[in-house]
């Protein structure tokens, strides 16, 4: 009785160890979450988060939701923006252990999926940043949680779960449409395909969706399908050859996944979709079509134009699911031994180094005082805006006025989030990206003193022509971050005129920014300079703007 007792007591302080360490990385997010500034698109939806729209122009509204429900736990806090996001990671781990728990019953295997996203950065530490793409994950996983369950279980009724997760995920962000071919393929290419044509409940479940969806159909049926209109425009430009943009794809997964993890997911993921394909294995064909035809669908996309930095992402906890059961799988389909043990062996390596990276980063971030990456630091390039915040009040006290513009979406999410309700700040430009927005308090605006607050060059904009603002400049702030310089702002008191919250739709002051990016070489366009490289990792960047230009 004694030895037999020893597996499962070794077993359970096993799982012990591997429950403190997920503690103590989810008490690092929460502490990483708390002290790092926002950045700036963080901001930005949370100003989303304060509006009753049913969708917004750039994104579903999940990601509101998201924070409204941190801010009413935390407050408007860092931490209340970014709670739901430490909340999302758990419930991204708890879907991967019992997709695996249930395909594999193998504990190792299970340990192994619930770690590799402690190991990868994006999930180990920057879960902790909200976007739509925090959002979308949970959901996605979900999905194909419930249909891992459908295979397990053959009842049917599976599929109308992971219909309402598709919807949700849907609402999250709009590339999990991309999860449809691995949707179809589970359905299709299996023997059981005749089965589900014929059945109704993948149809109901598609109809599920559509209904989940349905805040976005009908904003946008509202306001000109503006939202995919907007989208389509990067989904479908081309421009010419760029290995830099191939380069800045293939590094950021590198670089976000992991050195060692990424290459160990990727053969994961290959002989996955090999041995679906290969015995119509419904679950293995499900898994790596998830993460195969998004990436590939990102890497065309990436030899012409820059693809952000968080827009695969969704896509990698498929992979750590099908690596975690291709390690059990090894084994019992009689591999030869080196083969599985250097498999388990790599497995390992890329998670305990992995981990220890990002305890490096965050540590890089929370604690040490340097700044080895200059301006291009992706958390400090952002960083720093309360020196522009305290020059800004300090105008506003001076010259009297009684409310902010901006001519960029990111320099406005900052004041608002700094400045809250106490004084009305209005982006006067791509007024597009507003609708729906509650009146910020016109009363304060009509008539009165403004303060322009713009990074540089943005003040010489040419929207200003649109208008009959007179601008007398005040002063240059500079914004830095651990000594370094980050940008500069000018700030300057307009009177003579007042902005205008719905324009017309063919004025300068409506059209958002398009979102197709041009890559290298730079130009020069009517004294603007034209470069490539936006929505990076710093978040900031040039966008093309006003005849398809490039414009910073």
């Amino acid at each position: 009785m004694q030895g037999s007792a020893t597996p499962a007591r070794i077993a359970s302080r096993q799982w012990l160890v591997v429950a403190a360490l997920i503690a103590a990385l989810t008490a690092m997010r929460l502490i990483y979450a708390g002290v790092i500034d926002l950045r700036t698109d963080e901001a930005y939806y949370w100003t989303w988060s304060k509006e009753s729209a049913l969708s917004f122009l750039d994104h579903p509204p999940m990601i509101a939701w998201f924070i409204r429900f941190g801010t009413a736990i935390f407050g408007d806090t860092n931490l209340g923006v970014r709670f739901a996001g430490i909340v999302a990671m758990l419930v991204t781990q708890l879907l991967l252990a019992d997709i695996v728990r249930r395909v594999t019953h193998d504990a190792r295997a299970v340990v192994i999926a619930v770690l590799m996203p402690e190991a990868a950065l994006y999930y180990g530490l920057l879960m902790a940043k909200v976007s739509p793409d925090v959002a979308l994950i949970p959901f996605a996983v979900a999905m194909v949680w419930a249909l891992v369950r459908l295979h397990e279980s053959n009842d049917a009724r599976w599929w109308l779960a992971a219909g309402a997760f598709a919807g949700l995920a849907l609402l999250s962000k709009f590339t999990a449409i991309m999860l449809l071919p691995a949707v179809a393929a589970f359905m299709l290419v299996p023997k059981w395909r005749g089965r589900w044509l014929a059945s109704p409940y993948p149809w109901a479940a598609a109809l599920i969706a559509i209904v989940v969806f349905l805040p976005v159909l009908i904003w946008n049926s509202q306001h000109d399908w503006a939202s995919f209109r907007f989208q389509l425009v990067r989904a479908t430009a081309t421009h010419e050859l760029s290995f830099r943009t191939v380069g800045d794809y293939i590094g950021l997964q590198f670089g976000l996944v992991g050195f060692i993890l990424l290459p160990v997911v990727l053969s994961g993921v290959a002989l996955t979709a090999w041995r679906g394909y290969r015995r119509g294995d419904a679950v293995a064909i499900l898994l790596s079509t998830a993460v195969i035809v998004p990436f590939g669908y990102f890497f065309l996309k990436s030899l012409s134009l820059r693809v952000g930095d968080t827009w695969p992402m969704f896509i990698w906890p498929a992979g750590f699911a099908a690596t975690a059961i291709n390690i059990s799988m090894l084994s019992r389909e009689g591999w030869p031994a080196w083969i599985v043990q250097s498999t388990i062996r790599w497995a390992r390596i890329a998670i305990a180094s992995g981990i220890v990276f990002v305890v490096a980063v965050f540590l890089y971030y929370v604690v040490a005082p340097w700044n080895f990456i200059g301006r291009a630091d992706p958390i400090g390039g952002e960083a720093g805006y309360q020196q522009v915040v305290a020059r800004a009040e300090a105008q506003l006290q001076q010259t009297g006025a009684t409310w902010i513009a901006t001519t960029d979406y990111r320099t406005y999410a900052m004041l608002r989030w700094f400045f809250g309700d106490r004084v009305p700040v209005i982006q006067i430009n791509e007024r597009g990206r507003f609708e729906g927005f509650r009146d910020p308090g016109m009363d304060a605006i009509r008539g009165r003193t403004g303060l322009y607050v713009g990074r540089e060059p943005d003040h010489i904009s040419p929207v200003w022509r649109s208008t009959t603002a007179i601008r007398q400049p005040l002063e240059r702030v500079e914004r830095s971050w651990r000594g370094i310089v980050m940008d500069t702002y000018a700030l300057e008191k307009l009177t003579g005129w007042t902005p205008e919250l719905s324009p017309e739709k063919d004025s300068p002051l409506y059209r958002p920014r398009t979102l197709a990016l041009i890559p290298p070489p730079a130009q020069r366009w009517g004294g603007w300079h034209i470069v490539s490289a936006a929505n990076d990792v710093t978040g900031g960047g040039c966008f093309s703007a006003f005849n398809s230009q490039m414009v910073c």
